[in-house]
């Protein structure tokens, strides 16, 4: 799967009064693996930048002055970001903006190029109602460091928002994969190795609260992905052992 951590700067917050993108960034993700084909551009936006975005950013009419204007690059993006899947923190304002620079080239707007989008920020609502979700939050809750984040950076932004999204959705793949480290990637074939049917695991079922902590989640996901996620596709362990077990006494 090839997915695509997108993040935009602008010269202030409403496209449809004239505001730019002057900066954009997209990290490659195939498999859940970062691939360092990244896509970056910084934008002449034809306009000064408001002073609040200003602040913000730090990107200069004088740095912009000699950088690409939207309509020199827009096939490079479009090419990039055919069919892949797309993960942006407050997508519909990234989006928007997109959609504003393609108007203005007569073009379609960006779902017409890529596959689904995902908001980072929709999903940590629902993962955290009622906390702050930024990304900076987002980066404290998860023990991401961004202490070399002084200003926003689209692709800056957009390298932190790749661990974010992997931490938010890394269930519990990890438990096992962490204690057997590196020796399925054709390591050292004499490191010790373990074997999976030793070890000792405590099964803790899930009380009625966190049952109903969980199907909350999933109705979240149901939401966002205006469907059925993926783990409702596939029964539970437990019920695909009951209904076995029935179709064996009938």
């Amino acid at each position: 799967m090839r997915q695509l951590i997108l993040d935009t700067e602008t010269t202030g917050l409403n496209a449809r009064t004239g505001d730019r993108i002057l900066e954009l960034g997209c990290v490659e993700m195939v498999n859940r693996r970062l691939t360092g084909n990244n896509l970056h551009f910084y934008i002449n936006p034809e306009r000064e930048s408001d002073p609040g975005a200003l602040a913000v950013h730090g990107l200069t009419t004088e740095f912009l002055s000699d950088k690409p204007k939207f309509a020199e690059i827009a096939d490079q993006i479009r090419d990039f970001i055919q069919d892949a899947e797309l993960i942006i923190h407050n997508a519909p304002f990234d989006i928007g903006f997109l959609d504003a620079e393609f108007a203005l080239l007569g073009l379609p707007p960006v779902k017409t190029y890529c596959g689904e989008i995902i908001d980072t920020l929709a999903r940590a609502k629902q993962m955290f109602p009622g906390k702050r979700n930024s990304l900076d939050a987002l980066c404290d809750r998860f023990g991401i460091s961004n202490a070399h984040r002084t200003l926003h950076g689209a692709l800056l932004d957009s390298e932190l928002l790749a661990e974010v999204y992997l931490a938010m959705t890394r269930g519990q793949e990890s438990l096992v994969i962490d204690m057997l480290g590196d020796s399925h990637g054709g390591g050292d074939a004499n490191a010790p190795r373990i074997a999976i049917d030793s070890l000792n695991l405590v099964v803790i079922a899930a009380s009625d609260d966190e049952v109903a902590e969980h199907q909350a989640v999933l109705d979240g996901l149901d939401k966002a992905v205006k469907g059925t996620s993926v783990w409702r596709l596939e029964p539970a362990p437990a019920a695909a052992a009951a209904a076995a077990a029935d179709e064996q006494t009938t």
